[in-house]
Protein backbone atom coordinates (compact mmCIF):
# COMPACT_ATOMS: atom_id res chain seq x y z
CA UNK A 1 0.00 0.00 0.00
CA UNK A 2 1.29 3.50 -0.59
CA UNK A 3 0.16 6.81 0.91
CA UNK A 4 -1.31 9.78 -0.95
CA UNK A 5 1.32 11.99 -0.23
CA UNK A 6 4.29 9.60 -1.56
CA UNK A 7 2.66 10.01 -5.08
CA UNK A 8 1.49 13.76 -4.29
CA UNK A 9 5.27 14.42 -4.10
CA UNK A 10 6.40 12.14 -7.06
CA UNK A 11 3.67 14.13 -8.89
CA UNK A 12 4.79 17.50 -8.22
CA UNK A 13 8.39 16.77 -9.08
CA UNK A 14 7.08 16.05 -12.48
CA UNK A 15 5.27 19.03 -13.17
CA UNK A 16 5.01 21.46 -9.94
CA UNK A 17 1.42 22.40 -9.30
CA UNK A 18 2.57 26.24 -8.15
CA UNK A 19 2.31 25.99 -11.95
CA UNK A 20 -1.07 25.75 -12.23
CA UNK A 21 -3.15 29.20 -13.50
CA UNK A 22 -4.83 30.88 -10.34
CA UNK A 23 -8.41 29.71 -11.75
CA UNK A 24 -7.22 26.19 -11.88
CA UNK A 25 -7.59 23.29 -9.35
CA UNK A 26 -5.32 21.13 -10.08
CA UNK A 27 -3.56 18.84 -6.69
CA UNK A 28 -5.79 16.90 -4.06
CA UNK A 29 -9.22 17.30 -5.11
CA UNK A 30 -10.83 14.49 -3.36
CA UNK A 31 -9.20 12.26 0.07
CA UNK A 32 -6.54 13.09 2.65
CA UNK A 33 -2.37 12.98 2.23
CA UNK A 34 -2.36 10.26 4.70
CA UNK A 35 -4.87 7.67 2.82
CA UNK A 36 -3.63 4.68 1.32
CA UNK A 37 -4.25 3.14 -2.11
CA UNK A 38 -3.16 -0.18 -3.71
CA UNK A 39 -3.78 1.22 -7.26
CA UNK A 40 -3.67 4.44 -9.54
CA UNK A 41 -5.58 4.97 -12.42
CA UNK A 42 -4.93 7.58 -14.91
CA UNK A 43 -7.44 9.05 -17.10
CA UNK A 44 -7.91 12.73 -18.79
CA UNK A 45 -11.20 13.14 -16.94
CA UNK A 46 -13.99 10.92 -14.88
CA UNK A 47 -17.37 9.52 -16.32
CA UNK A 48 -19.84 7.12 -14.63
CA UNK A 49 -18.47 4.08 -16.79
CA UNK A 50 -14.47 4.94 -15.62
CA UNK A 51 -15.62 5.19 -11.95
CA UNK A 52 -17.27 2.02 -12.52
CA UNK A 53 -14.98 -0.51 -13.25
CA UNK A 54 -12.57 1.10 -10.43
CA UNK A 55 -12.20 -0.55 -6.75
CA UNK A 56 -12.79 0.68 -3.62
CA UNK A 57 -9.59 3.09 -1.93
CA UNK A 58 -7.82 3.52 -5.13
CA UNK A 59 -6.22 6.91 -6.54
CA UNK A 60 -7.22 8.75 -9.79
CA UNK A 61 -5.14 11.13 -11.34
CA UNK A 62 -7.15 13.02 -14.14
CA UNK A 63 -6.10 15.91 -16.62
CA UNK A 64 -9.26 17.64 -16.19
CA UNK A 65 -10.27 18.78 -12.32
CA UNK A 66 -14.06 17.37 -11.21
CA UNK A 67 -14.36 20.54 -9.39
CA UNK A 68 -13.43 24.05 -10.57
CA UNK A 69 -15.58 26.25 -8.37
CA UNK A 70 -16.54 26.37 -5.19
CA UNK A 71 -19.95 24.16 -4.82
CA UNK A 72 -23.19 25.69 -3.10
CA UNK A 73 -25.11 22.20 -3.13
CA UNK A 74 -24.50 18.97 -3.68
CA UNK A 75 -27.94 17.21 -4.96
CA UNK A 76 -26.25 14.82 -6.88
CA UNK A 77 -27.75 15.82 -10.22
CA UNK A 78 -25.16 18.17 -11.76
CA UNK A 79 -22.06 16.15 -13.17
CA UNK A 80 -19.46 16.41 -10.29
CA UNK A 81 -21.67 16.39 -7.54
CA UNK A 82 -23.28 12.72 -9.23
CA UNK A 83 -19.25 11.72 -9.81
CA UNK A 84 -18.42 13.35 -6.05
CA UNK A 85 -20.97 10.92 -4.53
CA UNK A 86 -19.62 7.69 -6.52
CA UNK A 87 -15.99 8.81 -5.37
CA UNK A 88 -17.06 9.55 -1.48
CA UNK A 89 -19.35 6.18 -1.34
CA UNK A 90 -16.09 4.07 -2.74
CA UNK A 91 -13.25 5.96 -0.73
CA UNK A 92 -11.28 6.53 -3.75
CA UNK A 93 -9.27 9.52 -3.54
CA UNK A 94 -8.80 12.22 -6.67
CA UNK A 95 -5.48 13.88 -8.02
CA UNK A 96 -5.71 16.26 -10.71
CA UNK A 97 -2.74 17.41 -12.86
CA UNK A 98 -4.16 20.20 -15.51
CA UNK A 99 -3.23 23.84 -16.49
CA UNK A 100 0.50 22.76 -14.58
CA UNK A 101 1.25 19.83 -16.75
CA UNK A 102 -0.21 21.61 -20.19
CA UNK A 103 2.65 24.10 -19.43
CA UNK A 104 5.50 21.63 -18.69
CA UNK A 105 4.54 18.34 -20.77
CA UNK A 106 1.11 18.02 -22.30
CA UNK A 107 1.42 20.97 -25.29
CA UNK A 108 5.15 19.28 -26.05
CA UNK A 109 4.78 15.99 -25.97
CA UNK A 110 1.09 16.68 -28.69
CA UNK A 111 3.49 18.87 -30.77
CA UNK A 112 6.22 16.23 -30.82
CA UNK A 113 5.32 12.98 -30.52
CA UNK A 114 2.13 12.79 -31.21
CA UNK A 115 1.79 15.37 -34.75
CA UNK A 116 5.74 15.08 -35.35
CA UNK A 117 6.71 18.17 -35.57
CA UNK A 118 9.85 20.00 -34.37
CA UNK A 119 9.82 22.53 -31.62
CA UNK A 120 10.92 25.60 -32.18
CA UNK A 121 10.22 27.54 -29.34
CA UNK A 122 7.27 27.59 -26.14
CA UNK A 123 6.10 29.35 -23.61
CA UNK A 124 3.69 28.63 -21.29
CA UNK A 125 0.64 26.95 -23.25
CA UNK A 126 1.69 27.85 -26.46
CA UNK A 127 3.74 25.57 -28.61
CA UNK A 128 6.03 27.23 -31.94
CA UNK A 129 6.89 25.07 -35.19
CA UNK A 130 8.54 26.39 -38.23
CA UNK A 131 7.25 25.10 -41.87
CA UNK A 132 7.11 24.62 -44.88
CA UNK A 133 3.51 22.80 -46.23
CA UNK A 134 0.27 23.97 -47.91
CA UNK A 135 -3.02 24.65 -45.65
CA UNK A 136 -4.94 21.84 -47.27
CA UNK A 137 -2.07 19.37 -46.56
CA UNK A 138 -1.72 20.20 -43.39
CA UNK A 139 -5.36 19.91 -42.23
CA UNK A 140 -4.74 16.58 -43.59
CA UNK A 141 -1.73 15.98 -41.76
CA UNK A 142 -3.38 17.01 -38.30
CA UNK A 143 -6.49 15.15 -39.26
CA UNK A 144 -4.90 11.89 -39.70
CA UNK A 145 -2.98 12.19 -37.06
CA UNK A 146 -5.47 13.14 -34.31
CA UNK A 147 -8.02 11.42 -36.48
CA UNK A 148 -10.16 14.31 -36.79
CA UNK A 149 -13.28 13.47 -39.38
CA UNK A 150 -14.65 16.85 -40.16
CA UNK A 151 -12.26 19.56 -38.48
CA UNK A 152 -13.29 23.52 -38.56
CA UNK A 153 -10.86 25.70 -40.43
CA UNK A 154 -10.36 29.03 -40.73
CA UNK A 155 -7.99 29.70 -44.12
CA UNK A 156 -6.19 33.02 -44.19
CA UNK A 157 -2.98 31.68 -46.47
CA UNK A 158 -3.20 28.75 -49.08
CA UNK A 159 0.67 28.40 -47.65
CA UNK A 160 1.78 28.20 -43.77
CA UNK A 161 5.74 28.89 -42.67
CA UNK A 162 4.78 28.77 -38.84
CA UNK A 163 2.27 27.24 -36.72
CA UNK A 164 1.55 27.97 -33.07
CA UNK A 165 -0.36 25.10 -30.98
CA UNK A 166 -1.99 24.84 -27.64
CA UNK A 167 -4.39 21.65 -26.74
CA UNK A 168 -7.47 21.81 -25.05
CA UNK A 169 -9.19 25.10 -25.21
CA UNK A 170 -6.34 28.09 -26.25
CA UNK A 171 -8.42 30.89 -28.48
CA UNK A 172 -8.05 33.13 -25.51
CA UNK A 173 -4.49 33.22 -26.05
CA UNK A 174 -5.18 34.62 -29.72
CA UNK A 175 -3.50 38.08 -29.02
CA UNK A 176 -0.23 35.94 -28.14
CA UNK A 177 -0.19 34.12 -31.32
CA UNK A 178 2.78 34.81 -34.20
CA UNK A 179 2.10 32.12 -36.14
CA UNK A 180 0.62 31.74 -39.87
CA UNK A 181 -1.75 29.07 -38.20
CA UNK A 182 -3.16 28.21 -35.04
CA UNK A 183 -3.84 24.69 -33.83
CA UNK A 184 -6.36 24.35 -30.63
CA UNK A 185 -9.95 22.99 -29.71
CA UNK A 186 -13.18 24.51 -29.03
CA UNK A 187 -13.19 27.29 -31.37
CA UNK A 188 -16.15 29.45 -31.30
CA UNK A 189 -17.70 31.65 -34.54
CA UNK A 190 -16.46 34.75 -32.72
CA UNK A 191 -13.13 33.26 -32.45
CA UNK A 192 -12.78 32.69 -36.15
CA UNK A 193 -14.25 35.89 -36.67
CA UNK A 194 -11.35 37.64 -34.76
CA UNK A 195 -8.59 35.47 -35.87
CA UNK A 196 -9.94 36.01 -39.52
CA UNK A 197 -9.77 39.59 -38.81
CA UNK A 198 -6.04 39.12 -37.52
CA UNK A 199 -5.23 37.78 -40.55
CA UNK A 200 -4.59 33.81 -38.52
CA UNK A 201 -5.36 30.45 -39.62
CA UNK A 202 -7.22 28.20 -37.63
CA UNK A 203 -7.81 24.10 -37.30
CA UNK A 204 -9.86 23.14 -34.62
CA UNK A 205 -7.92 20.07 -33.11
CA UNK A 206 -10.68 18.84 -30.41
CA UNK A 207 -10.39 19.16 -26.78
CA UNK A 208 -10.77 15.55 -26.07
CA UNK A 209 -8.78 14.49 -28.98
CA UNK A 210 -5.75 16.55 -28.59
CA UNK A 211 -6.13 16.19 -24.73
CA UNK A 212 -6.60 12.43 -25.07
CA UNK A 213 -3.16 11.77 -24.53
CA UNK A 214 -2.27 12.79 -21.22
CA UNK A 215 -2.84 9.50 -20.10
CA UNK A 216 0.36 8.01 -22.02
CA UNK A 217 2.08 10.89 -21.04
CA UNK A 218 1.88 10.21 -17.98
CA UNK A 219 1.98 6.54 -17.70
CA UNK A 220 5.32 7.59 -19.34
CA UNK A 221 6.99 9.61 -16.74
CA UNK A 222 5.84 7.78 -13.61
CA UNK A 223 7.66 4.54 -13.79
CA UNK A 224 11.07 7.05 -14.66
CA UNK A 225 10.13 8.57 -11.41
CA UNK A 226 8.41 6.66 -9.24
CA UNK A 227 11.84 4.17 -9.46
CA UNK A 228 12.07 1.01 -7.06
CA UNK A 229 8.57 1.61 -5.65
CA UNK A 230 5.87 -0.94 -6.33
CA UNK A 231 2.99 0.74 -7.94
CA UNK A 232 0.51 -0.68 -10.23
CA UNK A 233 -0.88 2.23 -12.59
CA UNK A 234 -3.02 1.94 -14.94
CA UNK A 235 -4.84 3.66 -17.99
CA UNK A 236 -8.50 4.17 -17.60
CA UNK A 237 -9.54 6.82 -20.26
CA UNK A 238 -12.92 8.58 -20.01
CA UNK A 239 -15.00 8.54 -23.49
CA UNK A 240 -15.11 11.91 -25.87
CA UNK A 241 -18.70 12.78 -24.78
CA UNK A 242 -19.53 13.68 -28.65
CA UNK A 243 -20.08 11.74 -31.43
CA UNK A 244 -20.12 12.57 -34.94
CA UNK A 245 -22.95 11.50 -36.97
CA UNK A 246 -23.19 8.54 -38.22
CA UNK A 247 -20.77 7.17 -35.31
Amino acid sequence: MHKIKEIYKVLDEISPFELQEKWDNSGLIIGNMEDEFETVYISIDLDEDVLKNIPSKSLIITHHPLIFSPLKTINFDSYSTKLLKILIQKEISLISMHTNIDKTHLNKYVCENILGFTLESSEDFICNIRTNISFNNLVEQVSNKLNLSHPKTVKCHDHINSIAITTGSGMSLISNIQADCFLTGDIKYHDAMEAKSRGISLIDIGHWESEQYFTRLLMGLLPENLKNKQLKAIMSNSNNPFTTSGE
